[in-house]
């Protein structure tokens, strides 16, 4: 698994930060969170291929965080994409997309499955062959989710050596056994799956809160995670203002990923008044509180 951030600024664009978005790749297929305007011009610099988007999370209906939507759809549709493609969001998302195909007297020639989170509910889960996404409302000026994306567990390793030695016979009985199942020999033996098969591994877990003033839902949603994708609008002198306009400073998104008790934080959104060399007292400021901390920039990938 690894992310590609596409963007990492907030409010708006600059030549050195272009406005929120997320890449998670898995194997063959993308994943997007969030997106900012020109997210099509930063999947193209990361050299991503948009043939393989399989599915769009949309935080909330802030312009920095899905002004980009339409013109990436847009593009996918030149590209001459034709296999449908899942978008996730609040209330309104299917709405806003009939909209903009109204307005613009066009339609998609691929299919577009909008799936809008139900307002009210404390958790949303879409769960899927191998891995599933959580979301969860966050603490922002109007409704607004963090994500939580998780692997399935994986069967442990299975044992051939002590297999062999039990006298498993290489066929289906040995597949039976690594998918969890007992068997039972031609000798009348049972033989127990745990027997030959290791314990399970985890799965990867990577929670985003891209848009949130601190909440107890963000520490849910991050709670033992291998990275924790955090805004962090402000640095730890801007508390008020954080307060404020519902975002958080850099030092509230350490301790939340120490509440939680995530592995690492990667910290994102970061206001345009922040010169580059100030990076490192932001940097300073997350690692008093959450020594595993880095400042995120555009087009920065990070194996998980």
């Amino acid at each position: 698994m690894e992310i590609v951030l596409l963007g990492t600024g907030a409010a708006a664009p600059t030549l050195r930060r272009n406005t929120t978005a997320t890449a998670l790749l898995r194997e063959s297929e993308l994943f997007l969170f969030d997106c900012g305007e020109a997210t099509q011009i930063q999947l193209q610099r990361a050299r991503l291929k948009p043939g393989k988007l399989a599915r769009i999370f949309i935080s909330h209906f802030h312009g920095d965080h899905f002004y980009g939507l339409i013109g990436l759809l847009t593009s996918l549709q030149l590209a001459n994409r034709q296999q449908p493609l899942h978008i996730y969001g609040p209330t309104g998302l299917g709405r806003y997309l009939a909209f903009m195909q109204e307005l613009s007297q066009f339609r998609f020639q691929f299919e577009l499955i909008a799936r809008e989170v139900e307002g009210g509910c404390d958790v949303t889960t879409w769960d899927f062959a191998d891995y599933s996404v959580s979301a969860r409302p966050l603490n922002h000026r109007l409704a607004t989710y963090g994500f939580l994306f998780e692997e399935h567990a994986r069967a442990g390793k299975f044992d051939s050596a002590k297999a062999r030695r039990l006298g498993i016979p290489v066929g289906p009985q040995r597949g039976k056994l690594q998918r969890g199942q007992d068997v039972t020999l031609a000798d009348g033996r049972i033989i127990r799956s745990e027997q030959v098969v290791g314990p399970e591994k985890p799965g990867k877990k990577v929670a985003l809160c891209l848009d949130t003033a601190p909440c107890k839902n963000a520490e849910r949603l991050a709670k033992d995670v291998d990275l924790l994708i955090h805004e962090a609008t402000y640095d730890g002198k801007r508390g008020d203002l954080a307060k404020k306009t519902g975002h958080s400073t850099v030092v509230e998104a350490a301790k939340t990923a120490s509440k939680a008790g995530a592995r690492k934080l990667l910290v994102t959104h970061i206001s345009s008044r922040y010169e580059p060399e100030y990076e490192r007292v932001l940097l300073q400021q997350a690692k008093r509180y959450f020594q595993n901390t880095i400042v995120g920039t555009d087009l920065m990938r990070l194996e998980v």
